[in-house]
């Protein structure tokens, strides 16, 4: 065999052994945004299973805390401040929020591959308006971005 083949079947080992398709998306917690005070950005995001989630604070009074997501898939929960990621292998909804700021909207969808238990988000997402005091709209608006 060849340098050059041998070269050739190496790299392709390589290749084919790293997840090399997956993506690193960024998520940042803004004071203000363009939806308004208080948001994630973007809000609404649709990634592929495997791709992972950073989320960036902009000022330490945010956190990015998971409150739905498929059976077995990721959850998690940011302190104040803490730039989180999260890698999302299970394909489905998945809600987050805020801590401090849900009561002002700062809530989030990830949409990852189909959408099976939008059923179940959508439920969720009825609990969690109730306790949203501005900017009601915001989550239903990111739910209804899913296809």
């Amino acid at each position: 065999m060849s340098s050059i083949s041998l070269r050739g079947a190496i790299l392709a080992l390589v290749m084919a052994s790293t997840p090399a398709l997956a993506a690193d998306h960024e998520v940042k917690m803004l004071n203000q945004g363009k939806d308004g005070m208080m948001t994630f950005e973007p809000a609404f995001l649709t990634v592929a299973p495997g791709d992972s989630v950073t989320f960036l604070p902009t000022d330490m009074a945010h956190n990015s805390h998971s409150v739905l997501s498929p059976t077995d898939g990721a959850s998690w929960n940011g302190s104040m401040g803490e730039k989180v990621t999260v890698t999302l292998n299970k394909e489905g909804v998945y809600l987050y929020q805020c801590d401090p700021h849900l009561p002002l909207g700062m809530v989030g969808v990830i949409q990852v591959g189909q959408a099976g238990n939008l059923e179940d988000a959508k439920k969720h997402a009825e609990g969690m308006s109730e306790r949203i005091a501005v900017n009601k709209e915001r989550l239903n608006q990111y739910l209804d971005l899913i296809q």
